[in-house]
């Protein structure tokens, strides 16, 4: 399996609700590394995995949406603990979305596979991947 990794960075407020996250039950801030990995069996006409341009500006476009925003008042999330494991969820889906829609490239259709990691640290992540 081929792939391509870009990178970007989210800063975002938040808090949860759950004895299991002690203080994190409070409002507090998380700023994550966020990489999203694109996967395919075969390259593609261009022999690349992604239109590596295209992916970071999709990603970015992606996480704009979430940066620099308390999470707790966004209706999207409403009711809902955002973990970083979600936060991965949630970007990947987005990500998915845009590929299906052709907005990052034709070419892209191809692809077999997307996975989000969030680098809460140099110590600790948390991911999703999918099909696509």
């Amino acid at each position: 399996m081929f792939s391509v990794t870009v990178r970007d960075h989210i800063m975002v407020a938040h808090s949860f609700r759950g004895e299991v996250f002690g203080p994190a039950q409070r409002l507090h801030g998380a700023t994550f590394v966020v990489d999203a990995t694109f996967r395919r069996s075969e390259l593609d006409s261009d022999n690349i995995v992604v239109d590596i341009g295209l992916a970071t500006q999709q990603l970015g476009t992606v996480l704009a949406d979430l940066n620099y925003r308390n999470l707790d008042d966004e209706p999207d999330f409403a009711g809902i603990n955002t973990s970083t494991e979600y936060l991965a969820k949630v970007i990947a889906d987005r990500l998915a979305d845009r590929i299906h829609a052709g907005e990052l490239g034709e070419n892209a259709r191809g692809l077999a596979q997307i996975s989000v990691t969030l680098h809460e640290s140099h110590a600790a992540s948390a991911g999703y991947e999918r099909s696509l």
